[in-house]
């Protein structure tokens, strides 16, 4: 079974059991079962031994994982300290006066998502504590929300060249290459994350929403943000009346610039290294953890002299904003454990394999296949940055970015694009994973929603990638694409009902 189809079964098998029982924790167990069972063979003890030792075992041992699980708790102690000192509802009584429609509090969600351009990680988890107050009284679903923020984050992070993703990107660069001006040089042939942005809003400013949204969308007008059976968070209330907006915009932009020190410190800024190349060699998951803490503790500092929170109450905040986030942890545990089966199984030589046989005789049709397999191979395994390691090197075997031809640039930006559309649709995604717990949605609602989405905007930047392919213009691929998006939404906008 190594290295043959039978290596993305197991996720598959997670994904279509996900989708079909909107149940996201056993979907993914099974799937890990089926992984192990594969590699052992059929010997249970085998199976048993490599899903823990090799798999789960191994995954939460990792240093970067557990980074990032402890920026997860770190910013879920912030998120119950600041509704907890009432900035949350006093922002959301501010919004409520200057945000006047559902169209501005979700544009305002879009560009909130656009200035967080660090990391995805902390953008959807940032960017769902500040909107959720201002997206709930305008009566916007949290599964458009948890879409909103899931679409500015790695679309965002993927066309920004000072971001962790670009240094990601940079990393797989062959020797001798500059990774930085490869990722630069790649931006305007990165169709589905530009497109992603514009048909994001096209979609608020036509008022359409169409497939299982517009059912969310209609509840939320209702009353019923959610449309699931029961709400999946349950929301810190204030302990005093005393809080005011800058409670929640002051430790917002203290973690920002915290955690914008924290990875330039992990790339060596302040050890003599320029600016760009610190973001190049930095440690996300290092920056974010030290950026997390250094701003919890000032937050708590910040509360205390305030005198909105006293010291008891911050305390009680760890173990509360850590339950908040042992949805998301454990969601994330079983599916970095399900990647770690799909990798024993030889998915990436498999389709590294796919790669290299197409690569000569589909030549001018080779950024719209390669943008294909990123995106079903990220979307089997729920990683973009696994799906880059995977195809750009191959890319650049077969086109070497030294040669000057314009299609080694064309496909290393297709496998990008591919690689954050499969993450933008998959179940077992961390960026999808943190977009739903930022918007406190249900998983599976989020998923499923967002699904009709991204498939749109998939199926028309395969047709860009076609066309560029046979003329290397980033720009008349582009002016096509968005023309498409446009186009599509202002059709569903005359032929379906408006939600509101």
């Amino acid at each position: 079974m190594y290295a043959t189809f039978w290596a993305l079964v197991p996720p598959i098998v997670a994904i279509v059991l996900a989708l079909i029982t909107k149940e996201v924790y056993s979907s993914l167990f099974i799937g890990i079962l089926v992984g192990g069972l594969f590699y052992a063979g059929g010997n249970i003890p085998g199976m048993l031994e490599h899903i823990f030792s090799k798999g789960m075992i191994a995954q939460l041992t990792d240093p970067y994982n557990v980074g990032i699980l402890i920026f997860l708790v770190f910013l879920g102690i912030m998120v119950s300290m600041m509704n907890k000192a009432g900035g949350s509802a006093a922002f959301g009584r501010w919004a409520s006066k200057h945000v006047k429609t559902r169209i501005g509090a979700q544009l305002a969600n879009i560009a909130l998502g656009a200035l967080i351009f660090i990391d995805d990680y902390f953008n959807c988890l940032t960017v769902g504590s500040v909107m959720r107050p201002i997206t709930d009284r305008a009566k916007v679903s949290r599964a458009k929300l948890a879409y909103l923020i899931d679409a500015t984050a790695a679309p965002i992070c993927i066309i920004a060249p000072i971001s962790s993703w670009a240094a990601a990107v940079s990393g797989f660069a062959p020797e001798g290459t500059n990774g930085l001006m490869l990722f630069i040089k790649a931006i305007p042939y990165n169709y589905y994350a530009i497109l992603t942005i514009v048909m994001m809003i096209c979609l608020v400013c036509f008022k359409v929403d169409y497939g299982p949204m517009a059912l969310h969308e209609k509840n939320a007008l209702n009353g019923d943000l959610f449309t699931v059976k029961a709400p999946p968070y349950k929301e810190d209330q204030p302990l005093t009346n005393k809080g005011k907006v800058i409670d929640l915009v002051l430790p917002i932009v203290v973690l920002i610039i915290s955690c914008v020190v924290g990875m330039l410190y992990t790339g060596g800024f302040f050890s003599g290294e320029s600016f760009v190349n610190s973001f190049a060699n930095s440690d996300a998951s290092m920056g974010l953890v030290l950026g997390s803490f250094a701003a919890l503790i000032i937050t708590i500092i910040y509360y205390l002299g305030r005198r909105v929170l006293g010291y008891k109450a911050c305390m009680e905040c760890i173990p509360d904003g850590f339950k908040a986030m042992i949805p998301a942890i454990t969601i994330l545990t079983l599916a970095w454990t399900l990647k770690s089966m799909t990798d024993s199984l030889g998915a990436a030589e498999y389709v590294a394999s796919i790669v290299e046989k197409s690569a000569g005789s589909l030549l001018n049709f080779l950024p719209a296949i390669i943008f294909a397999i990123a995106a079903l191979l990220a979307f089997a395994t729920g990683t973009s940055w696994g799906t880059f390691g995977i195809l750009i090197p191959i890319t650049l075997e077969v086109f070497p970015i030294t040669s000057g031809n314009p299609m080694a640039i064309i496909c290393v930006s297709a496998c990008m694009a591919g690689a954050v559309c499969g993450d933008h649709c998959s179940p077992i995604s961390d960026t999808t994973i943190m977009s739903s717990a930022g918007a406190q949605c249900d998983h599976i609602a989020h998923v499923s929603t967002q699904l009709y989405y991204s498939v749109t905007c998939a199926v028309i930047s395969f047709i860009t990638y076609l066309l560029v392919g046979f003329v290397p213009n980033p720009f008349i691929g582009l002016g096509v694409g968005i023309a498409l998006t446009v186009g599509t939404i202002f059709v569903l906008h005359k032929k379906l009902p408006a939600v509101a």
